[in-house]
């Protein structure tokens, strides 16, 4: 069972906990941390979802990211994703974005630069099943594209100028 803290709208930390899977009252949402993955050479890193994932099974996707586990911070929670998709430990994440869906999720979007050797990504099982790295053109060209996850569309508009 995955235990996540619920904030209200506005980030403050409530004390109730919501449990993965089971309905999250409105008013209520859970963290859920992005990170894109800039290589020094100033190439990024697309993840490609398992085909068994219940959401976009199959997609690629900029960097990684998933829900902040009860009792983590957001940078503790982007860290560890980050490490169990990708394998790259990040020590120096970027808060870029924040971003609240109205329904049931408060997204923090993170920047890591890294100099990791291309071909050392760790695949996580049932997450990820393959990874690429691209060039900013041909990222902005897949993100304007029918091909790229609507959420993370709508948050890339929102950090762009950064990355």
């Amino acid at each position: 069972m995955e235990l996540w803290d619920a904030y209200n709208k506005d980030g403050k930390k409530l004390d109730i906990d919501l449990i993965r899977g089971q309905d999250i009252k409105q008013g209520l949402f859970h963290l859920v941390c992005e990170i894109v993955v800039r290589h020094i050479d100033g190439s990024y890193l697309m993840m490609l979802r398992d085909y068994n994932k219940d959401i976009y099974p199959g997609y690629y996707e900029l960097g990684a990211g998933g829900s902040v586990l009860k009792g983590e911070s957001s940078i503790e929670g982007a860290a560890r994703e980050l490490k169990e998709e990708t394998g790259i430990a990040a020590n120096n994440l970027i808060l870029i974005s924040t971003y609240c869906d109205n329904k049931t999720a408060i997204y923090h979007s993170y920047l890591c630069e890294t100099d990791i050797n291309k071909n050392d990504i760790v695949l996580q099982e049932n997450e990820t099943i393959g990874y690429k790295w691209i060039s900013k053109d041909e990222l902005v060209e897949f993100m304007n594209s029918d091909s790229s996850i609507a959420h993370q569309k709508v948050r890339w508009l929102n950090y762009q100028h950064i990355i």
